[in-house]
């Protein structure tokens, strides 16, 4: 690793600095996880798009980012962090002006893989800098308002695209991102650079990966329209299965591979990233159908219906560096158990939404529960993936765990659908779009109830690493 004169503290203005650039960075991506999700309805208006249109403006996104994250951890590593974060910031402002000049669906959709592959280059770098380069007795808490704000922005993306439709248009969603990344290189610049690993690139690793993820996602999204037994989706199917068994052959052999064996193998390393793939898929499943259901179903406009979930986000600013704190006291167990087991109440409540419904109560109560439960995770989820690995792996780490995030959420967005009975022009029908809605929700409450009994057996006691 490059060596750092001093490390940066929280208390100075330069330790302040290179914090708000790793959050703007960071949190560019997952505002725009979530800022596309309340302007679906319109989009598919403007495009006479169908269910698996709009999936696809989501899940090309998704499919990118999770499948990029952990060539774009080992490339910040290696090349160094801020370097790759500075790279990511151009890609991503680039994207982010061609997604919101889209004359058509198929340029929308285009556009969004390449904002995945931006986004991809800015999460992983922009951890890896705060574990790297800040202070030991400052890093569990820069890491805590990491997280609660990374989760901050992806709640109040919502609202801020309810309120540019309304104001601009759903472009205005995407253009923000233009001045937002501006200031976040100026930020960056003044960061020290920090690099990590050494030796080739793990391309292959990085190609079958990201091969399995593409097949298994188009099969999800297409086997709606198409039909679980047509030849297309069988094939891919196969496709995807030979593809990610040969990532899992290649890691093993690889002389450095994309997920290193000592990092596979930390047991608290593995149950945050279970936990991860279960929560994330939840969350990221509520996300992309509540939005539609608070407009379709309950007949708020856009920013209405982006107004509705902005008690997420101010519990979330209260709550999540806290959350941190509480976790690095008492260990991970009791927090993470008791949070996502109010999140899951939450979905629940928020399940039996229906037309008719007042938002005080039909929507709010469940808003509230899940927002205090999540608030309770994502911050000691972090922290704990954090302190489980070595220092120098800070990015590789950081790069699985956001990879396992993005890839719950790929499937997740491709598969309720599916499973709850959701597609074709569904969402423009409240009947309907609402009774799939309650079940892919109830689904969610599932998810988040495997996460609980994961957290519950792995950390029995205080892990050690938290000791350290």
């Amino acid at each position: 690793m490059t060596p750092i004169p001093e490390p940066l503290r929280l208390s100075s203005a330069h330790g302040r600095i290179a914090l708000a650039a790793t959050v703007l960075s960071s949190g560019m991506v997952f505002l725009d996880s979530t800022v596309v999700n309340v302007a679906l309805p319109t989009i598919g208006r403007d495009f006479n798009a169908n269910v698996t249109g709009l999936q696809w403006i989501v899940n090309g996104y998704m499919l990118t980012l999770s499948a990029l994250l952990l060539l774009g951890g080992a490339l910040g590593d290696r090349l160094g962090r801020r370097r790759v974060l500075l790279v990511g910031l151009a890609g991503f402002a680039a994207a982010s002006a061609l997604c919101g000049a889209a004359p058509s669906e198929a340029t929308l959709i285009a556009a969004r893989f390449a904002q995945g592959v931006g986004g991809a280059l800015l999460v992983p770098a922009s951890l890896a800098i705060i574990e790297a380069t800040f202070h030991p007795a400052d890093r569990a808490r820069a890491i805590g308002l990491w997280s609660g704000f990374a989760g901050i922005a992806a709640a109040l993306g919502p609202f801020l695209a309810g309120w540019l439709i309304e104001v601009v248009s759903w472009r205005a969603a995407f253009v923000i991102n233009l001045p937002l990344a501006l200031v976040a290189a100026w930020a960056a610049r003044r960061i020290p650079e920090t690099r990590g690993g050494t030796g080739r690139l793990d391309i292959a690793g990085a190609v079958t990966a990201g091969g399995g993820l593409a097949a298994i996602a188009w099969c999800l999204t297409e086997a709606g329209s198409r039909g679980v037994r047509d030849p297309a989706i069988v094939a891919s199917a196969a496709a995807a299965v030979i593809l990610l068994a040969g990532f899992v052959v290649i890691e093993r052999r690889a002389a450095n591979p994309l997920v290193p064996a000592e990092v596979a193998s930390s047991p608290a390393f593995r149950a945050t990233n279970a936990i991860t793939l279960f929560a994330y898929a939840s969350l990221t499943g509520m996300f992309f159908l509540l939005p539609t259901e608070l407009q379709i179903g309950l007949g708020l406009s856009p920013l209405q219906a982006g107004a509705a979930l902005m008690p997420i986000t101010l519990v979330m600013l209260v709550v999540s560096p806290r959350a941190a704190r509480i976790s690095e006291r008492i260990g991970p167990r009791l927090p993470l158990a008791i949070g996502l087991g109010v999140a899951a109440s939450g979905m629940l409540a928020l399940s039996r939404a229906s037309p008719g419904d007042g938002y005080l109560t039909g929507v709010l109560p469940g808003v509230l529960l899940f927002a205090f439960g999540i608030s309770f995770c994502v911050a000691p989820l972090t922290v704990t993936m954090m302190a489980s690995v070595a220092r120098e792996r800070a990015g590789m780490a950081s790069a699985i765990n956001n990879a396992v995030s993005r890839v719950a959420g790929l499937l997740a967005v491709a598969a309720l659908p599916l499973a709850a009975g959701i597609a074709g022009s569904d969402y423009r029908d409240a009947d309907r779009f609402t009774h799939g809605y309650a079940r892919a929700l109830l689904i969610c409450a599932a998810s988040l109830a495997c996460a609980v009994v994961i957290t519950l057996v792995a950390f029995r006691t205080r892990p050690a690493v938290l000791e350290r």
